[in-house]
């Protein structure tokens, strides 16, 4: 029996302006992924592809499972940057990693708004997995209910480190770009 979860998120943070535009920082996609993705499960490959392990998860309680994804993230024109999902793989169930699909596609832009610099982004995750026997039996509204619970929370848990995490990395991304032009002894314009 074949299931189809989804989830989807948006995000709308406020960017304090500083001397380095935000495009600046996000047309390097590697510094926005090391700012949210937890180091110790995230492994940088080529390509601009990055391996993300996630924290183990639990389905129904009964399903023990750890999600690896590897992204594909880039920046494109005006400091947009997109994520799609190019692979996956669940540790743990062997039976599920066979008939698991995981689709994530993403988008994160600079706007300027009445004057201010805002990140607007939205997220879609999509996973299709056959479901093992035992829950077969399963009520579906159950099933749904729960996997796109999981799959909701996964994204919360992106888009907070997202709205904490960024915004620091940025700012000190640019203390660090104005030390260095100071040091050279290079003058502002």
């Amino acid at each position: 029996m074949q299931i189809c979860f989804q989830a989807e998120e948006t995000v709308k943070l406020e960017v304090k302006q500083q001397a380095i535009p935000i495009q600046h920082y996000l047309r390097q996609p590697s510094r926005l992924v090391k700012a949210i993705a937890d180091r110790k499960l995230m492994t940088a490959l080529k390509d601009d592809c990055y391996r993300l392990q996630m924290h183990p998860l639990s389905f129904l309680d009964m399903y023990h499972f750890q999600p690896t994804a590897v992204l594909k993230v880039w920046s494109g024109a005006s400091g947009n940057v997109y994520v799609n999902s190019v692979s996956c793989e669940i540790k743990g169930i062997e039976y599920l990693n066979r008939r698991f699909s995981l689709q994530l596609k993403g988008k994160l832009t600079p706007t300027e708004i009445e004057g201010k610099v805002y990140l607007q982004g939205k997220a879609n995750l999509t996973v299709t997995v056959d479901l093992p026997p035992p829950l077969w039996f399963t009520p579906k509204s159950l099933l749904l209910t729960t996997g796109n619970s999981l799959l909701k929370g996964v994204l919360v848990r992106i888009k907070n480190k997202l709205m904490s995490q960024l915004l620091n990395d940025y700012y000190d991304f640019v203390k660090s770009e104005q030390e260095k032009t100071h040091s050279l002894g290079w003058q502002e314009a």
